[in-house]
């Protein structure tokens, strides 16, 4: 690199400019990172209120280095929304970005020989791709030796201690120890307390310069609203949407409050979308953009919409719900108001919420016992999270989290195929994981004392983040507490009406898969796949247990008298309430590569025909092993000629198409369209709708 050559403040004003408008001026704070970056070749740790401008800080500095003969910059981020956003922003100031993530799997390879030619200014991947044995063995050694500056943002989630700690963060250090001499390094948050930065100052080096800003944020007002049950506070907000300014989002605890809301605003009239890690990536752009272009009123999603996602005049955020930290609050309600005087912040908490904090605490690391069945279970042979499953009673999703921790622990190795063990001894940290444990306990505490404070609740917030310009006895004059100003808890009786209809409508809305995932064998809109149905979820509290058990009993036969069968009658109630433009003709069995799984599914299919007066169109079997495939676009390609039709005969739609459980919804939409094609004709469109026992999550 050109070392003779300094930066100037000037040259980092211009290109500011080209991404922020041509009145943009750089702060005092954020030349001072760029200069120590380009200039001083240092660790820097910002940390600075959403909207304040980190990733420009990074561009900047990532353009600077590349004008003076550095390589390309590594930009680690946690989420597709903010990648997406930040190629956007690179583009505009001339910087050439790329980024390999889940959702452009097809490209990698391109992508990867761009960075080895040197074609790339700035590379953004997610934390996971550090352990991708791919990209672990063959792009990163080239990248540490060639890299001209390290970015990690959202910097907190390095920290055990942050609100959204990630075990595959902790693999950054490992990066950051190969690097040579002088490679410039930046982390970037927006929410980390004392401790949290002292833990990301630790891991990145003593020399590390910090650079912290204040933490208010003028143009929001905080509020919040208790009501009784969960029925009331989505038709409250069904009913205060039209007093909210512009368009926003409403965040939910978990995927099913998430779809299930979105689903009874969209009846009460309102035009929102739903948006949670179950949303195929293609559509989550397409919703991200119709929220930015005010096409939407809302989007109601769970945290996968967060971080990164930039729309400066989003006017309102709602929880229905209580995130489990103030941190984590604070982080989640910055993305309003950000290019706007005025925008309204409103928190519903829940009598649920304590129980899905403690549930997704639980996640992050099981007990020491299953732990060491895992360990056990693991040898030199490859398995994957799907056949641990047989020696751990953990979901998959809890496997997936504790081998991830194992492997940054260095017991256990990501390979092709699946896991392996290292033989690397591995004692179980009972004290770190108390003192982690104790932290998320505090942390909830706090946020239920934020609901309780009778003072400002703004200043709560920067407290509970250690603002370092917090002055004694300050407060915002915006909140709820502080104006005296409280929203009214009535709502409109026609509004609860249609709102109460859905929520406690017989079994519950399938999410309807809407676009081919990039990078498959199938592309674009998927064509004759209607909305399903399913008569509850597995994780339910009330109904998942006995749907467990359904799915789990030998007692459906096609033989059976289903005029007196409980279910059946369950069934009937979800048909009877679904409201279909055209009531189906024709019942299609999908089948089940288990023989088990399978005969109930035709069982149900038979007696469902039967008891709705509709023609039993056969069964679509399987051919070959099921396919296991996490990734949608790999999923996808290994169900395009998985279903055998040969034994299904349509001579009327539309079609309920009938099976056990849906998961990713992949496997009824590509059948499904299967079907829609196969007896589709000039004239005759025959239109496919899924129906499930149970779905899961």
């Amino acid at each position: 690199m050109n070392v003779t050559t300094p930066a100037t403040r000037h040259e980092a004003d211009q290109l500011l400019k080209l991404i922020a408008g041509e009145h943009a001026v750089l702060r005092d704070d954020q030349w001072t990172a760029i200069d120590s970056l380009v200039n001083g070749q240092r660790r820097m740790l910002v940390v600075q209120r959403t909207g304040w401008g980190k990733s420009a800080v990074y561009f900047i500095a990532a353009k600077l280095l590349r004008a003076r003969g550095a390589g390309a910059s590594v930009i680690i981020s946690p989420l597709l929304a903010l990648m997406r956003n930040q190629v956007e922003a690179a583009s505009r100031a001339g910087i050439t970005a790329a980024t390999i993530n889940s959702a452009n799997m097809t490209e990698w390879e391109d992508i990867q020989v761009q960075v080895g030619r040197g074609e790339v200014d700035g590379l953004l991947i997610s934390p996971e791709r550090l352990n991708s044995p791919d990209f672990r063995d063959q792009v990163l050694p080239q990248l540490a030796h060639t890299v001209g500056m390290v970015v990690v943002d959202e910097a907190h989630c390095i920290s055990d201690w942050g609100h959204d700690f990630r075990p595959d963060y902790r693999r950054i250090k490992t990066l950051l120890d190969d690097l040579p001499a002088n490679t410039p390094v930046l982390a970037t948050t927006a929410t980390a307390n004392d401790r949290v930065v002292a833990d990301v100052v630790a891991q990145l080096g003593p020399a590390t310069g910090v650079l912290r800003g204040g933490l208010d944020r003028e143009s929001l007002s905080l509020s919040v609203i208790t009501l009784p049950d969960s029925t009331h506070r989505a038709a409250w907000i069904a009913s205060a949407l039209g007093t909210l300014p512009g368009s926003g989002i409403i965040y939910c605890l978990t995927v099913a409050a998430a779809e299930d809301l979105a689903d009874a605003l969209e009846v009460a009239g309102w035009n929102v979308a739903a948006y949670t890690g179950r949303t195929e990536a293609t559509e989550r752009e397409e919703l991200e953009q119709a929220l930015i272009g005010n096409q939407l009123k809302a989007l109601v999603a769970t945290s996968a919409l967060g971080m990164g996602f930039d729309k400066p005049d989003l006017g309102f955020v709602v929880h229905l719900g209580a995130p489990s930290s103030p941190i984590s609050y604070y982080q989640q309600v910055g993305r309003a108001g950000r290019g706007t005087d005025h925008a309204e912040v409103i928190l519903l908490p829940g009598p649920a919420d304590k129980e899905i904090w403690e549930y997704f605490a639980s996640v992050s690391m099981p007990d020491e016992q299953a732990v060491h069945q895992l360990l056990k279970a693991l040898s030199d042979e490859p398995l994957s999270t799907a056949k641990l499953e047989n020696f751990v009673d953990l979901s998959r999703s809890r496997i997936d989290q504790a081998l991830k921790v194992l492997d940054v622990d260095g017991a256990v190795n990501r390979v092709r195929g699946g896991w392996v063990s290292t033989g690397a001894p591995w004692v179980y940290d009972r004290e770190r994981y108390a003192g982690l444990a104790a932290a998320r306990h505090s942390e909830q505490k706090a946020m239920v004392d934020y609901q309780d404070t009778a003072k400002c609740r703004m200043t709560f917030l920067r407290a509970q983040l250690d603002d370092p310009t917090l002055a004694p006895g300050e407060t915002c004059q915006r909140c709820d507490n502080c104006t005296g100003q409280r929203r009214s808890l009535s709502v409109d009786p026609a509004m609860a009406e249609r709102v109460d209809s859905r929520l406690r409508a017989p079994g519950i809305r399938l999410t309807q898969r809407k676009m081919w995932p990039t990078g498959s064998v199938r592309k674009g809109k998927i064509k004759g796949v209607l909305p399903g149905r399913a008569l509850g979820r597995l994780n339910d509290i009330a109904r998942g247990p006995a749907l467990a058990e359904l799915l789990s009993s030998s007692t459906w036969r096609p033989d059976t008298d289903w005029r007196n069968d409980d279910w059946l009658r369950r069934i009937v109630a979800v048909l009877a309430d679904w409201d279909w433009d055209t009531r189906p003709r024709t019942v299609v069995a999908l089948g089940n590569a288990d023989p088990a799984r399978h005969d109930l599914i035709v069982a149900l299919a038979h007696a469902v025909a039967s008891v709705g007066h509709m023609e039993f169109g056969g069964v679509i079997t399987t051919r070959g092993a099921a396919v296991t495939a996490h990734n949608s676009a790999f999923r996808v390609n290994g169900l395009a000629s998985h279903f055998d039709l040969s034994g299904v005969n349509i001579s009327q739609g539309p079609v309920l198409l009938v099976t056990d459980v849906v998961d990713t919804g992949w496997s009824v939409t590509v059948a499904g369209a299967d079907l829609a094609q196969r007896f589709s004709t000039e004239g005759f469109s025959t239109e496919v709708l899924p129906f499930a026992l149970a779905a899961q999550g």
